[in-house]
């Protein structure tokens, strides 16, 4: 399987903003540099879920963290032969802020307990969301994805179970996604995961997602 492979598979662990039934609705010139954060993201993840000495994984996250600021500060230094790269170069070239996710998941390789892991979960998504929406800093409304997007990496039942839990009582205000509909619908579709404890249940996610997506509740 290549690594393009690897990334889109893990993303089902998760809501992916990749996903067309999501994608339709970022806006069309938006969808390029979306998709590539996005991809990004699934990258980190996969780094997560491999790295199984704390040590290693931090090494790779350095890595990352030195190619987001190439990407930010020279773009055609980046080195070439990896797509993910040259999508980000094409997309996102001279602009800083992917570093903050990379930074949010090397929190969450070393988080050690329930708080920690909360924060670090958190962390990822507010960034991510922040990122999706061409903002800086937090975006608060990505906490709830943020933490079922931690929940599914945990091996231990209990840290999963704290997580999801989290994510099901995490509201966010109302109106909060106004003229966000991809987020929006990544939001609802995450707390439906967590509600039901990270069962998936296939058809009744494509429902919600339609419903979303066409009448924004």
């Amino acid at each position: 399987m290549t690594t393009e492979a690897s990334d889109a598979a893990d993303a089902v662990l998760y809501p992916d903003l990749r996903d067309p039934r999501v994608m339709v609705a970022v806006a069309r010139p938006w969808r390029p540099a979306a998709a590539s954060l996005w991809a990004l993201a699934a990258r980190l993840t996969r780094l997560l879920a491999e790295a199984r000495e704390p040590l290693i994984g931090q090494i790779k996250l350095a890595w990352w963290r030195d190619m987001m600021a190439t990407l930010a500060n020279d773009p055609d230094a980046l080195p070439k032969g990896e797509p993910l790269l040259a999508e980000l170069a094409a997309t996102w070239g001279g602009q800083a802020g992917l570093d903050a996710l990379v930074d949010a998941a090397e929190a969450m390789l070393l988080a050690e307990d329930d708080d920690a892991r909360r924060e670090a979960a958190e962390s990822f998504g507010a960034r991510l969301f922040a990122l999706s929406s061409a903002q800086g800093g937090d975006d608060p409304r990505g906490r709830r994805w943020g933490l079922l997007w931690g929940a599914v990496q945990q091996e231990e039942a209990a840290a999963a179970r704290a997580l999801f839990a989290a994510a099901g009582a995490t509201l966010a205000p109302r109106g909060a996604f106004a003229g966000d509909r991809a987020l929006l619908m990544l939001d609802r579709w995450a707390a439906a995961i967590a509600k039901r404890g990270g069962e998936r249940r296939w058809r009744s996610e494509g429902a919600l997602l339609f419903r979303v997506g066409l009448m924004g509740r």
